[in-house]
This record gives structure tokens, sequence and C-alpha cells, in this order.
């Protein structure tokens, strides 16, 4: 049966050894850790998981073990996007297999696909599955924009049910649910109060990497109707998540969890680590936010 996703979605890092190989128990200990502080949802290889950089051997590895570590606890969509549509519908035909509750997929970003080529595309891998497709609107990474118009299009398509709209405009999420109604549930991507404010009804976070307890607390409390209770922690956090954003998505988040104990690794190339000033500046954001890992 098909799950209504909702709730603050954990776009999760990589953990890697020093060599750059994936580390399995380390994401193994992740995944348990996200879930006892309350995340609603994982979602591994995305771009925070820096998917681009692993093989298929890794990528399969790395379903496999979110997937099984999750045991149905939370649902689990995994991260499919490529640049061929072949491609992307074989990666989403194999998280199914894996047990995914769902995928989550980025328009070809080389391309430049029009219109009417992102329709087909979304098409093709949404008929070849049974399970939920969450569209990703990220045109700072991506090269296209999925514009409110386009996503109502696809929204049209049986089984491409989700978006993740990241961009700065909260305006498109108003757009989308007017246009598209409920054939489409947002989630807000860098936005998350503010999505929620809009009418979203769940963030895929980079910050919950670090902070899944806080950025549920947004939600549940915006969702309960204490908008100024949300806000506050939203404002409180605000720091994380900027340490989180933008070129530090992966670097940052990395750097944060080491501090906290945990062995998150280097981010992969071409990606470098943060810079010692700013390392220096992450470390002392956990002492000030008592982040910590346990787990």
């Amino acid at each position: 049966m098909t799950k209504d996703f909702r709730g603050v979605f954990t776009v999760m890092i990589t953990p890697t050894h020093p060599d750059g190989s994936v580390n399995l128990d380390a994401l193994r200990r992740f995944t348990d850790w996200q879930i006892v502080q309350g995340i609603h949802g994982l979602i591994p290889l995305g771009s925070t998981g820096e998917f681009l950089s692993l093989d298929d051997a890794d990528r399969t590895a790395v379903a496999k073990c979110v997937i099984d570590t999750a045991a149905g606890r939370v649902p689990v969509l995994v991260g499919t996007g490529a640049e061929d549509t072949r491609e992307v519908v074989r990666r989403s035909l194999e998280a199914q297999t894996l047990g995914a509750d769902g995928v989550m997929v980025i328009p070809p970003f080389y391309a430049t696909p029009t219109e009417d080529e992102l329709v087909a595309h979304y098409s093709a891998i949404a008929g070849a599955i049974d399970i939920p497709v969450m569209v990703y609107n990220n045109p700072a990474t991506s090269n296209v924009d999925l514009l409110p118009e386009t996503v109502a299009r696809i929204a049209r398509i049986a089984g491409c049910d989700y978006i993740k709209e990241s961009t700065m405009d909260v305006t498109r999420i108003r757009d989308i649910l007017l246009l598209a109604g409920d054939d489409m549930t947002v989630f807000g991507g860098i936005m998350g109060f503010e999505s929620f404010v809009e009418g979203a009804m769940g963030w895929v976070a980079v910050a919950s990497n670090v902070a899944p307890a806080a950025m549920v607390e947004i939600f549940d409390r915006t969702m309960a109707g204490d908008l100024a209770g949300a806000k506050a922690v939203y404002h409180a956090y605000l720091p994380v998540i900027r340490a989180v954003g933008g070129q530090a998505y992966v670097g940052g988040s990395k750097a944060l969890l080491t501090h906290m104990g945990f062995d998150a690794g280097t981010p992969l190339p071409p990606r470098l680590p943060v810079t010692p000033e700013a390392d220096a500046r992450l470390k002392a954001m956990v002492a000030e936010f008592g982040l910590s890992f346990a787990g």
C-alpha cells in the first residue's frame, strides 16, 4: 500500500572511509540515529548524498543499507536521478525491488530538456514502477527550472505525486498547489518554515542531517498551529541551517557531524573539505547548540 509522505525527510549524507569508499557501518548507525531522533523519512542518494560521485555498486549498497536498516520504521525514498531516462527507469526499478517506498528524481541536468521532454521523462519513470515519484526541482544544480505550470502537467501523470521545490521563491509552492491541486503534494527544499506556511506538507532538509529533532519540531509546531513557537525554533537554528546551505551542503554537514562525534568522512572529489577557518566556526557551533551524535 502506498504511504502518504509528510513531515521532515533528511536528504542524507553518505559516510565515507578515508580512502573514499562508502562506510556502510557508519551509514547504518546514522540511519538508526535519525529514526531515534524522530525524523519522518529518509532520502539517500540525493545531492547531499553525493550520488554523482558514487558508482553503481556503491549506489545499490547505500540504498539497500538505508532501506534494510530503516526496516519500515520510516519511509525511504531513493534518489534515482540520471541524464538518461532509461537509466533512471533502471535505477528506480532497482530501488523498488530493494524495498524503497518511493524515488526522488531530479530532471536530466545536461540536456536542458523541453517541457514536452520533461513530461515524457517523468511519464516513463512513473509508468515503469509501482511506487511514488517525488519530482525534484533544483534549478541551481540541474540546469532545469520546473515552473509551476510545468509541474501541473507532470502532476497529471499517475504516480508523480510529490515534488521537492528547491528554490528560494516560496510563492512557487502557492502556485503549484493552486495549479495542481490534490494531484501534487509539495515538500520544501531550501525553505522549511516558509514552505509550511505556504501549504507544503513536508521538507526535504539538509540541516536535519545534524539537527533532526529541531527540524522536526519546526514542522510539528507549524502543523499544530503554533506558528510563533515554530518560528522561534526556526530562527534559533538559522545559523545551523545556513551553515549547511549553498556550496557547504556536503562539506559543512560532514564537518559538523564529525565534530558531533560521528565518522562522516570528507566530501568526495571534486568537492573539497571546508576550510580550516570554516571548520573552526562549525566546531564552535556544535558546542553552542549542544549538537551531539549518540548512536
